[in-house]
């Protein structure tokens, strides 16, 4: 900017739109601003040859557009943050996911990165949780206020009651000590839901029925003691009578509990992600083997790519066409992410059996990122994945064991191929070791890429390999 205002008599405003079209890389603004900036810096007596090369440098510096300072900043916070990584890397996930939390898909993304990392994220826990995500031990603890329909007031008052009073031992002993006016009945109903007042002993299924009551018990003890009144068992002197004697008097919680199935449904209705297990879990090697692409990745895909993708259907409607044709609304589910996919025509058709909740499907299709910057998946093919015993431990051994080997002639490259292949393998993270083999004049030598490029062994590294290299080049 100063270049155009001393030396081509730019006006500050004029020099912004400079910087904006450099900045931008807008090429057909600046190629309305060049003439204009090489006459100025002809009246002022800047030579011919010396304007072009400024302009040349300008020019190249679309290309990039980073200045120094901006990128020493970048470089700094990129250190700081893969150190902290590197070294204390529950710490570091817990700060991160806690940055997220108000973010519905990051959430679910980075508690499998955990996972990936052998990080256990710990269920929430009103007796041990905190606003945010926090290190316990060598684990991490879901923060309370991740929790779907529970505010950051409402936390609050949770932990202020903890505190105050110690542990909570019951629902009716948590509707009684912690604000009704901060925790309403709903809020409470989805901690039960995802598991926080598991520490009481009793079963969610039991806790449900039984909070109509509690919360009405609650609300009522409340009120009572705002107006000064007590109850008969708070007479009599007895030192701890009133609050034990109160809480005796509840009936007891039923044991009898959901099924597994359910459990892991109320998870994900308000935690957002399936936490203390996953539907997918014991396909989940054999569906990333099938796919080419993760759907936590589908939104960075350019519009209109065909993909092959899969995860379990987590939420389902059929609705007619303008036609009267069959179609199907659904939400795909992979442990990383989520996708909305539309399934009509004669993929319906040929997939109807197929089309239910929990189903595991594979969906090939166009991605379509044009409706309020959602990705949609267009579905042209759809099959329910049913992998053999086999092939769901072929592929569980090559992710654990089998090296992921990349052939290559050394003089076809430049070194910058190495920096290039790493780039790839950070997008995969995961167990599998990479070797790169590179046949020289000398013969064949062999890279061992470090523990932090060890990748998910999956058709969507293949593909990103493929491209870079052609297919040629890679041996699995």
């Amino acid at each position: 900017m100063e270049i155009a205002k001393q030396m081509a008599g730019f006006s500050p405003a004029r020099a912004d739109d400079l910087r904006k079209a450099i900045g931008k890389k807008k090429r057909d603004l600046m190629a309305t601003i060049k003439e204009e900036f090489l006459e100025g810096l002809g009246e002022s007596g800047t030579e011919r040859t010396v304007a072009t090369d400024l302009w040349s440098l300008m020019e190249a510096a679309a290309d990039y557009s980073f200045n120094r300072s901006h990128a020493a900043c970048y470089a700094l916070i990129a250190y700081r943050t893969a150190w902290l990584r590197a070294n204390y890397p529950a710490e570091y996930m817990a700060a991160l996911i806690s940055s997220v939390m108000s973010t519905k898909d990051k959430v679910p993304f980075f508690v499998n990165r955990c996972d990936e990392m052998g990080i256990e994220v710990l269920p929430p826990d009103v007796n041990a949780s905190n606003h945010g995500f926090v290190v316990a031990g060598n684990c991490i603890r879901f923060g309370l206020d991740a929790v779907k329909n529970v505010g950051h007031a409402a936390v609050q008052a949770i932990l202020d009651a903890r505190a105050e009073g110690g542990d909570f031992t019951s629902i009716w002993d948590f509707c009684e000590r912690v604000d009704s006016r901060a925790v309403n009945k709903r809020a409470i109903e989805c901690l039960v839901k995802c598991g926080a007042l598991d520490s009481t002993g009793a079963s969610r299924r039991g806790m449900l029925e039984a909070l109509p009551r509690a919360t009405s018990a609650g609300q009522k003890s409340q009120e009572d003691s705002r107006l000064g009144q007590g109850s008969i068992f708070d007479l009599g002197g007895g030192q701890g009578q009133g609050a034990a004697g109160g809480r005796g008097q509840h009936p007891p919680i039923l044991m009898d509990e959901y099924d597994p199935r359910e459990l892991l449904s109320l998870e994900k209705e308000t935690l957002g992600t399936f936490l203390s297990s996953h539907p997918l879990s014991e396909v989940r090697d054999a569906l990333r083997a099938a796919v080419d692409c993760p759907l936590a990745d589908l939104s960075s895909k350019p519009d209109g790519s065909i993909v092959t993708a899969g995860g379990i259907v987590t939420e389902m409607k059929h609705h007619k066409t303008k036609r009267g044709d069959p179609m199907a609304f659904l939400t795909l589910d992979d442990v990383e992410g989520q996708v909305d996919a539309l399934i009509l025509g004669q993929a319906y058709v040929n997939a109807r059996e197929s089309l239910a909740v929990d189903t595991v499907l594979v969906v090939k299709g166009r991605l379509d990122h044009q409706e309020r910057g959602q990705t949609k998946l267009i579905a042209t093919e759809v099959s329910a994945f049913e992998p053999s015993d086999d092939e769901v431990a072929r592929a569980r051994s090559a992710r654990t064991s089998s090296p992921v080997v990349v052939r290559v002639r050394a003089h076809e490259w430049a070194p910058s191929l190495v920096d290039e292949l790493k780039a790839v393998f950070e997008h995969f993270p995961g167990r599998a070791e990479v070797v790169l083999e590179m046949q020289t004049r000398e013969g064949l030598r062999k890279l061992r890429f470090g523990d932090g490029y060890r990748v998910r062994d999956s058709a969507a590294l293949h593909a990103e390999l493929d491209a870079l290299l052609g297919s040629g080049a890679r041996a699995a």
